[in-house]
């Protein structure tokens, strides 16, 4: 009797790093083979697929060729910028589920994003982009400050400086350049928020319409760099109107890009006139595990969801309604050095449910510029508003990050923020 070979689908994913394992975890376990393209030749993901290309995820052309060799059924981008467009444009030249490329394409680069917002009826701050900090410097004129400074292709708040006056123009420039890879950046308008949190978090699309509202809070270090990341937190720090405001923002503009599946990365704000501002809107999962924070809080896989989304496969997971108070907290580091360990205070440790450690001892730990720098991510659940904002305003009291070469241990300085009590609002949201 003749052995039967059961043909199992492939699914092609863009990037091996810590934080995109668990895409390709999820792809095994729902069944799919797992062909992986990542650059650097340590990537962990590579361990975890069952086929590994040391091709660049920026490629499309290289990445193409691989699709069509290993004849997959579907490709995804898993919580990556960068690789997003080259994942829209093999699925567009093959005919495999995804976004429009070109969609795609004005998502992940600012100069077009920006035009986009202001063509169709949306809050977009004036912007500018420069090729080099000549043609940038000669039209200082034009700026009104505060400005913020960025790479047009970046991520993770990498290259990105806000500046007050000119002081400092020209490290800022070069700063910026430095991690833009068509080197481009753009300079812009600051938009002052009337809120205390940047609105952030992952909303997925299922047929067009978007099914899953993750927006948290979005909280950063202003002792260690105010524009970087350093967790989220929910509900929602947002009365009902504006964040009314916030879903039909982004309904229109899923709608004028004509997004039909997957997850989107988002940060907004609103200003005081009560005008909601897209700032950044990713076309692909959020880092810093935003979507296992909204399995926790929500009830519903999204990794799953996004795997499904990139192989056509319909979505049927239920989604509850939100359950609070949860937290993230990425650990980062004031200093370079050697890591050694790292130690909770006994209050923190009552409220952690996952930690996830990048670092082992004598890994080399830096200076957190940007997110790519963090040592490690912990979740955490309370049982009221008041608990969690307590906490997270002093966070860092409750971290001991010990470095060797830098003078033996250290404590992480207090983060004091002063924020607008939302007690009443959580609990309304919560009813």
């Amino acid at each position: 009797m003749r052995e039967r070979k059961i043909h199992r689908k492939k699914i092609l994913l863009l990037g091996g790093s810590a934080q995109q394992i668990t895409a390709i975890e999820t792809a095994r376990k729902l069944g799919y083979y797992t062909v992986l393209c990542d650059f650097l030749p340590d990537n962990p993901g590579q361990f975890h697929a069952d086929k590994f290309y040391l091709i660049s995820t920026t490629d499309k052309e290289a990445v193409l060729e691989v699709a069509r060799n290993e004849k997959v059924d579907g490709v995804l981008a898993y919580a990556s910028d960068p690789a997003a467009p080259a994942s829209a444009y093999v699925a567009e030249k093959m005919g495999l589920p995804g976004n429009p490329y070109e969609s795609v394409k004005i998502l992940c680069n600012k100069d077009s994003f920006r035009k986009f917002l202001s063509e169709n009826g949306f809050h977009g701050p004036e912007a500018h982009g420069y090729s080099d900090s000549g043609e940038a410097l000669a039209d200082k004129g034009k700026w009104r400050y505060p400005i913020i400074i960025k790479p047009i292709d970046s991520s993770g708040s990498k290259g990105v400086t806000v500046l007050h006056s000119e002081n400092g123009i020209k490290e800022a420039l070069d700063y910026a350049f430095s991690f833009s890879r068509c080197h481009r950046i753009i300079i812009e308008d600051f938009i002052t928020k009337k809120h205390p949190y940047l609105i952030g978090g992952d909303i997925f699309v299922s047929g067009g319409e978007i099914i899953l509202w993750g927006l948290l809070n979005c909280h950063r270090d202003s002792q260690v760099n105010p524009l970087v990341p350093v967790g989220k937190s929910y509900p929602l720090c947002l009365d009902r109107a504006d964040e009314e405001h916030v879903k039909g923002a982004l309904t229109k503009l899923v709608h004028k890009l004509g997004i039909r599946d997957g997850a989107m990365n988002v940060e907004l704000v609103i200003d005081k006139n009560n005008h909601v501002w897209p700032m950044d809107i990713g076309p692909r999962a959020g880092g810093n595990m935003i979507p296992e924070l909204l399995e926790m809080i929500f009830g519903a896989n999204v990794v799953e969801m996004a795997v499904l989304a990139a192989m056509g496969e319909s979505i049927k997971t239920k989604i509850h309604k939100g359950r609070p108070y949860y937290a993230t907290h990425n650990l980062h580091s004031s200093k370079s050095g050697f890591y050694e360990n790292i130690e909770f205070s006994t209050e923190l440790e009552s409220h952690i449910v996952k930690k996830c450690l990048y670092k082992k001892t004598g890994d080399k730990v830096e200076f957190f510029d940007n997110a790519s720098k963090a040592l490690g991510i912990l979740f955490m659940k309370f049982d009221s508003w008041e608990e969690m904002q307590k906490m997270l305003l002093q966070i860092n009291e409750h971290i001991t990050i010990k470095l060797k070469s830098m003078g033996g241990g250290y404590r992480l300085p207090v983060v004091s923020i002063k924020s607008a009590a939302c007690s009443h609002l959580l609990k309304e949201a919560a009813a």
